[in-house]
């Protein structure tokens, strides 16, 4: 951590649309950096999108310089190809983070959701309304994806804070 705060870069994978999220805790506050979405060529085949999710966070992460960052798990799904596919973007936006030597924490959806609303089943408008209230943003204009994003850097940084407190 430096004078400027710890920079916390979150992340929710997608083959289609990977959101980010970078947020800053100085003095405890957190604040929002930057957040939007990586949208990927649809029509190209997987190997050039896992490539731009690659690409457009290693231009993320030389611009913002977070230390550490935090992603999603992967959550079982009925559809074996589609969580096939989101580990792949995972793996994508994990070796973004590793050849730049930063740490990341993963994360269950149900923690997050719990994390931040107090119920690992919250919809997902209750957790982008608790993002909005602890950035400080009256009308947040940010994509779902973005907002999850964001969601999982506030939970990393509470999650740590908790790690901090409690010596584990």
């Amino acid at each position: 951590m430096s004078d400027n705060g710890l920079i916390v870069l979150g992340l929710d994978p997608g083959t289609r649309v990977t959101g980010y999220g970078i947020v800053r805790e100085l003095s405890g506050q957190v604040e929002l950096v930057v957040t939007g979405t990586i949208r990927t060529p649809v029509k190209k085949d997987m190997a050039t999108r896992l490539g731009v999710i690659f690409d457009k966070l290693q231009e993320l992460i030389r611009q913002y310089a977070p230390v550490e960052a935090a992603i999603e798990n992967v959550f079982v799904s009925k559809n074996p190809s589609s969580a096939l596919k989101l580990g792949q973007a995972r793996g994508a936006c994990m070796a973004a983070c590793a050849t730049n030597n930063i740490s990341m924490g993963e994360y269950e959806p149900t923690k997050v959701k719990k994390n931040l609303v107090g119920v690992g089943n919250a919809p997902k408008s209750q957790v982008a309304f608790m993002v909005a209230h602890t950035l400080g943003v009256k009308k947040p204009d940010w994509a779902e994806d973005a907002s999850d994003a964001l969601a999982i850097a506030i939970c990393h940084l509470n999650e740590r804070r908790m790690r901090k407190l409690t010596g584990i």
